[in-house]
């Protein structure tokens, strides 16, 4: 079976809600800014390149940033604002492509194998598509190019900011072989911290590993490290990306402690779930309830049900025994349900040949 011929750029804004602020508000320019994080509870949206150094991230709540960085200049969140500025370089993709994959605001995949302009080259699309964002929006965006839509994921930020990496396929094997598994798209701290302490350091050392050994390890994401070390990743640019969860949540002004009130908040998430399943027309099998303590630690709890369901009285039944299926470790300060593993969801295998392209 062949593997199918791609050439696949991702583009990705660079601090994309702290940068809209400053082009908007010069005397922020140069400063080290937060979106969002400025209330008793707040939590950091996004932070700006110059607040980064002092360790300021998104999902920090806004003291700890504070802590980090007091000179910190926390900002409102302007969500219009930043799907106005997100439109406008979506139009300049579409000049390019049709089969565009949003996956937030401030970034994408573009499949470029043939594009409307005609153009040869990947890379010199994404050096053109960079910019005419420069150009209309004044402000920078970095991009990746490969073979995948894994490996332009990862290539998207090697030269952060304002920079773009490609990987041609007759780099692709040692480029993985050399990267540090910290750099793996999908790979996350915990899981890395895991194949560090099993010495495996390197795309090199994770390929030594048999697909037994990783699904051993790592359960159904072994396969998928299996196969993108060796540079395999069949997964299309899908222009009508499909929903793999709807979710809704709520950050309390008071932590919670007791589950009796914590019940009464769970009915008035999966309302707010329910309408957007609604607009989705979706039903799914699988029941999540994300609890955020007050130290921060999240903790998830699923149910696989052997029935799809949308109705909310099912979804809080679900979510209540979710509940109460362990001890609290804190006290709570979100709750969240989620409804996943939908009708309309299909897996696909990995393909184990790869075919070279020209870039």
């Amino acid at each position: 079976m062949d593997f199918p011929i791609r050439k696949i750029v991702h583009i990705d804004m660079d601090a994309f809600f702290a940068s809209v602020e400053q082009l908007d508000n010069p005397e922020l320019r140069g400063k080290p800014i937060a979106v969002g994080g400025g209330s008793e509870r707040g939590v950091v949206a996004a932070a700006s390149y110059e607040a980064r150094p002092f360790g300021v991230r998104s999902a920090m709540s806004g003291r700890q940033a504070k802590k980090l960085c007091p000179d910190l200049i926390f900002v409102q969140s302007n969500g219009a604002r930043y799907r106005e500025v997100s439109e406008q370089i979506r139009d300049i993709f579409y000049e390019y492509t049709d089969l565009v994959e949003p996956l937030s605001l401030d970034e994408a995949y573009l499949d470029v194998t043939q594009n409307k302009k005609g153009m040869v080259s990947a890379t010199q699309i994404a050096t053109e598509i960079r910019a005419k964002i420069q150009a209309k929006t004044q402000l920078t965006a970095s991009a990746g190019i490969s073979i995948n839509k894994f490996l332009a994921k990862v290539a998207s930020d090697y030269n952060k900011p304002n920079g773009q990496k490609t990987i041609p396929p007759e780099e692709v094997l040692t480029f993985l072989e050399e990267l540090d598994i910290r750099k793996f798209h999908g790979i996350g701290k915990v899981t890395a911290d895991k194949m560090y302490r099993q010495g495996i350091y390197t795309g090199a050392d994770l390929k030594k590993r048999t697909l037994e050994e990783l699904s051993e390890k790592f359960g159904k994401s072994g396969k998928y490290y299996y196969y993108v070390v060796r540079g395999i990743h069949t997964s299309e640019v899908k222009p009508t990306r499909i929903a793999k969860s709807v979710g809704a949540e709520r950050t309390f002004s008071k932590n919670l402690s007791s589950e009796i009130y914590m019940e009464e908040r769970l009915a008035e998430i999966v309302a707010a779930l329910q309408k957007r399943m609604g607009k989705k027309k979706v039903a799914g099998k699988t029941v999540t309830l994300k609890i955020k303590y007050s130290d921060f630690i999240i903790q998830t709890r699923s149910k696989t049900l052997p029935l799809y369901i949308s109705d909310a009285s099912l979804i809080l039944e679900e979510a209540k025994k979710l509940l109460y299926q362990e001890e609290l470790q804190d006290s709570v300060r979100l709750l969240g349900v989620s409804l996943s593993n939908f009708k309309n969801e299909k897996k696909q295998d990995p393909i184990e040949e790869q075919l070279k392209l020209p870039f």
